[in-house]
């Protein structure tokens, strides 16, 4: 079948054009996308920066080495550098080329560097790293590459070895895609294992229905799985219910016992989670301490979140209980479940310690990965290179510590505590990498305190509370927009959401405020805008891949946030006695979301 496009002159066709040409054009896309269009033929491979293959032959000790890098850039480092080696196209009908998207020839285009990092001087790392890459392209110019061969066998190898146990290569779209580019630029014929294996992983990623197809960066079931149970944990449904049961087992099966990068850096046994259903060389910190939280639970005979709740607040009724979910809920989990529970939980503890970074804080793949002058190379511009400690992430592993029991005088809690507070800034709030933004991280950085015993009248706290306080809007709820990555000043603005709004009365309570008038009209904001079927509406992105770069929308973000904020304040207004919304206080409220209707929503 011949593709013939959309016609140029098409009014949505102009009015898209535009929009680029107003944005710089292709002249202002970034390394990764001037592959795909030197792949395409639409301009030369020399526009794009050099991936030399030879970096996977420097050692260790070398100040730049594959393992310097954050895992995620890893996994794309390795399948460029054969791209960029081997320099494949796929050359396509003119017509269908994307030319009158140039404000310049290619050859004129800007040199590729990391937002927020545009260094001039002449002692740069970006000059210095330009440089480089002018040398690597003289060198293949004239041929000059002794090692190119040793070094593309080493990285093909690397690439085969992480299948294995995967969704794909790192289990997220670049690389994924990348891998199997550079299988077809090696030789390997289409019906091979290997290319069939990336193909199909690819495949998984795509969603398609009537009308729109589209292509998921990821898949995120543990995540969503772990904070799931805990919301459901908070509104009351108790651990031995069956729903939870059959999550507690799946969440056990996905525990990682076997060495990946991770180990290159860190001696200590495996014992963390992934995000996906299967990245077995990439466990994270912020996914292995959600899932402690979730298990804990489970050895808990009552959830202290919620054994004081009200009757006529429970969130699922001793009806709902016996019409979708027979079974005797009294019975606890069973002597050797406990016992499965408890070891996962000693190894997840250990190998988050060991990954504990040298300055107190957390990244997330691996330790004291946090070399900035790499953020400076021209394919660095994905803008994280490196995977350095960040407050949110820190301070939920401080959350999940102090689950298990660990308090202030703790020697990792201490130097936990130590990062979070000096990293607080001038205006009381911290910084959320991996969730937009800074009411992300100020509510983690509450919440994660709180958990290990700090007292709620700590400077840091009160500090951190007043943020949020002073950016609550007219209508009850909080938004942020991920331009505040970009321009500070916009931190705490933004369009409310009713992920943040939980985020920020989340916080909020951690820090003693549920009596507080603001948590009030914060709840009752969840409520009003709460739909029929559970869910709220919530069009913004409010997770966040690569800062400045490119964010996420978790479909279930929504849900489960709404739906632990509304359960944790329901407890504390009842032993407070604070006066809530009228309607919060009938027999059937608002706040009531049966399990089996928002696992339908979910399931959707």
């Amino acid at each position: 079948m011949k593709l013939t496009g959309h016609a140029p002159g098409e009014v949505y066709m102009q009015r898209a054009r535009a929009a680029i040409l107003y944005h710089g054009g292709a002249d202002a896309v970034n390394s990764f996308t001037r592959f795909y269009l030197a792949l395409l033929g639409q301009i030369p491979y020399s526009v794009c920066p050099c991936v030399p293959p030879e970096m996977m032959l420097l050692p260790q000790w070398f100040p730049v080495n594959l393992y310097r890098v954050s895992a995620w850039s890893r996994t794309m480092i390795v399948t460029l550098s054969i791209m960029s080696a081997l320099k494949p196209v796929q050359k396509i009908d003119a017509t269908l080329g994307i030319r009158e998207l140039f404000l310049k020839p290619p050859a004129e285009w800007p040199a590729n560097q990391c937002p927020g990092l545009e260094s001039q001087g002449w002692l740069s790392w970006r000059k210095f790293f330009h440089a480089v890459d002018a040398g690597l392209k003289l060198c293949e110019r004239w041929n000059f590459l002794p090692l190119r061969q040793k070094a593309l066998e080493q990285a093909e190898r690397w690439m085969l070895e992480r299948f294995a146990g995967s969704d794909g290569l790192g289990a997220i779209f670049p690389p994924m895609v990348w891998s199997l580019i550079a299988l077809k630029a090696l030789g390997y014929e289409d019906t091979s294992l290997e290319m069939r294996f990336a193909r199909e992983r690819l495949d998984d990623l795509i969603l398609e229905d009537e009308h729109t197809v589209r292509l998921q960066p990821c898949k995120s079931p543990v995540w969503d799985s772990a904070i799931s149970m805990l919301a459901l944990s908070d509104s009351g449904l108790e651990a031995d219910h069956p729903q939870m049961e059959a999550g507690y087992r799946w969440l056990l099966a996905q525990q990682i016992l076997k060495p990946g990068d991770w180990s290159e850096t860190v001696n200590e046994e495996p014992g963390g989670w992934c995000f996906e259903y299967a990245n077995d060389y990439y466990p994270d910190v912020d996914d292995t301490v959600m899932v402690m939280m979730a298990l804990n639970r489970r050895l808990s005979p009552t959830n202290p979140a919620t054994a004081a709740l009200a009757p006529q607040l429970a969130i699922v009724s001793d009806e709902d209980e016996e019409a979708e979910c027979p079974g005797d809920f009294q019975q606890a989990v069973s002597p050797e479940e406990a016992r499965q529970t408890q070891l996962a939980l000693q190894r997840a503890e250990a190998w988050v310690l060991a990954m504990q970074n040298s300055d107190g804080g957390w990244g997330a793949f691996d330790k004291d990965n946090d070399c900035e002058f790499l953020c400076h190379v021209p394919f660095a511009d994905h803008n994280a290179m490196i995977d350095p400690s960040t407050p949110d992430l820190a301070a939920r592993v401080l959350e999940a510590l102090g689950q298990l029991g660990r308090r202030v005088g703790h020697p990792a809690v201490d130097r936990g505590l130590k990062y979070i507070k000096e990293h607080q800034e001038s205006d009381g709030s911290w910084f959320g990498r991996w969730g937009v933004n800074y009411i992300y991280g100020t509510w983690q950085a509450l919440q994660g305190m709180a958990a290990v015993g700090v007292p709620q009248d700590d400077e840091a706290m009160q500090a951190g509370a007043a943020w949020l306080l002073a950016y609550q809007q007219p209508c009850g709820g909080w938004g942020e927009s991920p331009d505040s990555y970009a321009d500070p000043s916009l931190k705490g603005q933004g369009t409310p959401t009713a992920s943040q709004t939980a985020w920020a009365l989340l916080g909020l309570i951690s820090a003693g405020l549920a009596d507080h008038a603001a948590v009030r009209q914060g709840i009752r904001f969840l409520l009003d805008t709460q739909l029929s079927d559970g869910s709220w509406h919530e069009p913004e992105f409010t997770g966040t891949g690569f800062p400045q770069v490119f964010y996420l929308k978790y479909h279930y973000y929504p849900i489960y946030f709404p739906l632990m904020a509304l359960s944790r304040w329901a407890v504390l207004a009842q032993q407070l006695g604070v006066e809530g919304p009228e309607y919060l206080r009938q027999p059937v409220v608002t706040a009531k979301v049966p399990v089996p209707q928002i696992a339908m929503f979910m399931a959707r």
